[in-house]
């Protein structure tokens, strides 16, 4: 793959021709016009970024059906926080599922680790972040579940509960927290 250079203000075409050849395809075949913004089941799913989950799959899903929100570590952060107030005062939802997975590349190292292995790959020093690191997966959901829950910008009446995906199974375990 040639990569373009980072000419501001040009979309590198060549750089993202795949994309753009299946795109056509895809919206050659579009049939979806019709779906509202709503989430029709009144679902919202945080998850992580991995490329190995595919949320409406995992849990028989159609597009429309619910609101996916992703980033690393399936975290519920600011942001998350943000979109859950949109989505459930506009958009319909009323219960969000929070779905970590097994194998996860935020639970595989302390904070200080992953930002030292950017360090190395890159030489990029990360540390004017925060990574959210996971060591326990269970607590981290716990925390963030809480975190939901008390809220005051979300409804008192949202669902909230969480589940762990297993990458090697397609599985979910539900948590009780």
């Amino acid at each position: 793959m040639t990569i373009a250079s980072k000419d501001p203000g040009k979309f590198p075409a060549e750089t993202f021709a795949d994309v753009l050849a299946a795109n056509a395809m895809y919206a050659a075949a579009f049939e979806d016009a019709h779906l509202s913004a709503r989430a029709v089941k009144g679902l919202a799913i945080v998850t992580c970024m991995d490329s190995r989950i595919s949320p409406l799959d995992i849990l028989g899903l159609q597009p429309g059906d619910v609101k996916i929100l992703r980033n690393a570590g399936a975290r519920v952060t600011d942001d998350v926080l943000r979109t859950l107030v949109l989505a459930t005062w506009l958009l319909d939802v009323k219960r969000v599922l929070v779905m970590p997975h097994t194998d996860c590349k935020m639970a595989s190292g302390t904070e200080a680790e992953i930002h030292e292995a950017i360090l190395e790959e890159s030489g990029i020093d990360t540390r004017g972040i925060e990574i959210r690191t996971v060591k326990d997966q269970d607590a981290a959901l716990a925390t963030d579940l809480q975190r939901m829950r008390s809220y005051p910008l979300l409804p008192t009446d949202l669902i909230v509960a969480g589940a762990v995906y297993d990458v090697h199974t397609g599985k979910i375990e539900p948590k009780d927290f």
